[in-house]
């Protein structure tokens, strides 16, 4: 009886072992390939034009051209408070003088999270002049989530929350 037991436990271990190498030749045989490594400076400059054309669009007046900057499914909450309110109302209900001058960006931190999603946090200026004509100016500060458009490689704006906290 003891033989027996033997016999079958070194005919287990035997089997075991052979298929242990039998696995680790066919480990030795898959490769894997690493995800690319991100060249994070031309990362950050595309974002940097892409923020740079957004914000010439708005200063060059070009309103319909501001959507190719942004994802399909963009949301947007800008601050709905204090000095926000009036400039709000006349961009949605032009009167007057009113004219959205420009925008003003300047991030404090922008970071490459994967190759596809970055975000931006700093601060920025909305000029607009009044529908009495006089020149305002209005401060927020901004956190951006970015995507990268897989069709076109451009970064574009996904989601941002804005607040009227100055961070300057």
């Amino acid at each position: 009886m003891m033989k027996h037991l033997i016999l079958v436990i070194l005919t287990v271990s035997l089997f075991s072992c052979n298929q242990t190498k039998n696995n680790a030749s066919t480990e030795e045989i898959i490769t894997v390939e690493a995800e690319p490594k991100l060249d994070l400076d031309a990362e950050l400059a595309s974002i940097e034009r892409t923020r740079a054309a957004f914000q010439l669009a708005i200063k060059e007046k070009r309103y319909g051209d501001l959507k190719q900057y942004g994802t399909p499914d963009v949301k947007s909450l800008t601050p709905n408070c204090g000095p926000w309110e009036p400039f709000k109302t006349l961009r949605d209900n032009p009167k007057g003088s009113f004219s959205y001058d420009s925008l003003v960006m300047r991030p404090r931190e922008t970071i490459i999270v994967s190759d596809s999603i970055a975000y931006d946090f700093g601060a920025s200026s909305t000029y607009y002049t009044n529908e009495a004509g006089e020149p305002v100016e209005l401060i927020a500060t901004f956190l951006a989530l970015l995507k990268k458009d897989k069709t076109d490689g451009v970064w574009k704006l996904h989601r941002e929350v804005a607040n009227t906290l100055n961070l300057e």
